[in-house]
């Protein structure tokens, strides 16, 4: 593999104005890894970039010890086996009814006796990994979540396996040996674990690797779903983090239609009738007419608003602070009532406002969809509001007190001084899903 140029003078979002993916992760171009790479096979890159800015082992440490994480945001493995919750958490103390709260004791006993630490969803607890996630979900157009993998020296989690989601691999301290073969299962859905498969990966798990090879802090590794896998710490402590990409499929728009087809026939009188009385099952004639109806019904079928509302339910929106958000509505009042006081609509030094990050924001006609809810417009207002939707910043004297305020109050502007310009979202246009 050849090995990506340094981005230690860049931006550590960006290369030449690239998104994540080509800057970060891959050392090859994007279109080249869309028409080649993803979903296929394997892809290893040296030296992808320094990840020191999104994970450490004080990161780590932080988390553990001084968060109060529970449960469902750690595991720990050992010898290819889960441990229970209850070894390794315990009461949260005076003041703080919760009985699972991580235990950084016991869990330094684990790690020190051969245990990795798995810490999920960082996604939601360490923000260097959100923002990075959050970009990285964007660019995809798939879901992205972030775990840590923490494994003592000579040590290794799991077993050979197979994940349901796509995966990159970025190398953050120590090293660690990953070794690849091809899937027994290509492109396993969600409800198709490696766990059903276990002979047949344990007789692939002998065949010659497709990749064999140490990663080093810098390296990233793709991998697409249903590809064996299995990693050993080398002779010190390991910390990797992986992306899991939950990946949109076709099938997932099959199961969207299905249901569209279905909200339609259950408006035909026809299909809500009994079959007749003592069937035992529907005769030809019964199925004959169902694959009548369905065929009719189904270039009338419209997924979208269900695809639209799975898409917007597996990620959230950028953070939103509450008293950082009354603040800005009530100093947007105060500055247009001194306005109003002065007769002056100068727009010189007013506040400005953005649309929030990753608000999936989807214009339909006069709706607005987002991942917080919708809202209507007038054609005045969306005259206003497509400016803030393609990225720029608004004022009050320029929209409207009033349409601001209720863009303020639904949580889909905020003030553009706690947005970098670099980063501010545009909306899109209604797409397909498929991948």
């Amino acid at each position: 593999m050849t090995t990506c140029p340094s981005t230690d003078d860049q931006h550590p979002g960006s290369r030449d104005g690239a998104g994540v993916l080509a800057s970060r992760l891959i050392d090859v171009g994007r279109e080249e890894f869309a028409a080649e790479v993803w979903g296929r096979k394997a892809l290893l890159t040296r030296g992808a970039s320094d990840f020191s800015d999104l994970f450490s082992s004080a990161a780590v440490d932080e988390l553990i010890s001084r968060r109060g994480l529970r449960s469902p945001f750690l595991r720990v493995a050992k010898d290819g086996a889960t441990l229970p919750v209850s070894s390794f958490t315990s009461g949260a103390g005076v003041g703080a009814t919760i009985g699972d709260q991580l235990d950084d004791t016991a869990l330094w006993r684990h790690f020190r006796d051969g245990a990795t630490l798995v810490l999920q969803a960082l996604q939601r607890t360490w923000e260097p990994l959100a923002a990075f996630t959050a970009d990285l979900a964007d660019e995809l157009g798939n879901p992205v979540q972030a775990n840590a993998y923490i494994t003592p020296p000579q040590n290794q989690g799991f077993d050979d396996h197979y994940d349901v989601h796509d995966v990159f691999v970025l190398q953050i301290e120590g090293t660690k040996r990953w070794v690849l073969r091809p899937p027994v299962l290509e492109a396993p859905l969600r409800d198709q674990p490696w766990t059903d498969r276990r002979d047949a990966v344990a007789e692939a798990a002998a065949n010659e690797p497709y990749i064999d090879a140490v990663l080093e802090p810098g390296d990233a590794l793709y991998l697409p779903r249903g590809w064996l896998h299995s990693a050993t710490a080398q002779g010190e402590v390991s910390i990797h983090v992986t992306l899991g990409i939950h990946n949109w499929t076709r099938y997932a728009v099959a199961e969207e239609v299905t249901q569209s087809v279905l909200a339609l026939l259950r408006e035909d009188p026809q299909m809500r009738q009994s079959l007749p009385l003592g069937s035992d099952g529907p005769d030809r004639e019964v199925l004959d007419l169902v694959r009548e109806k369905i065929a009719a019904v189904l270039d009338d079928a419209d997924p979208s608003a269900g695809l639209a509302r799975t898409r917007r339910g597996q990620a959230r929106p950028a953070p939103l602070g509450p008293l950082a958000q009354l603040a800005a509505l009530r100093g947007l009042q105060a500055h247009t009532d001194d306005a109003d006081d002065a007769d002056d609509a100068d727009d010189a030094g007013s506040p400005r406002f953005v649309l929030r990050g990753h608000l999936d924001a989807r214009l339909e006609g006069s709706r607005l969809w987002t991942r917080v809810g919708w809202l209507d417009f007038t054609e005045g207002e969306l005259a206003h509001v497509k400016p803030a939707l393609a990225g720029d910043s608004i004022t009050a004297e320029q929209a409207g007190r009033e349409l601001v305020e209720r863009l303020l109050r639904s949580g889909v502007l905020v003030p553009a001084d706690a947005v970098p310009a670099e980063v501010r979202p545009g909306v899109g246009t209604p797409s397909s899903t498929e991948t």
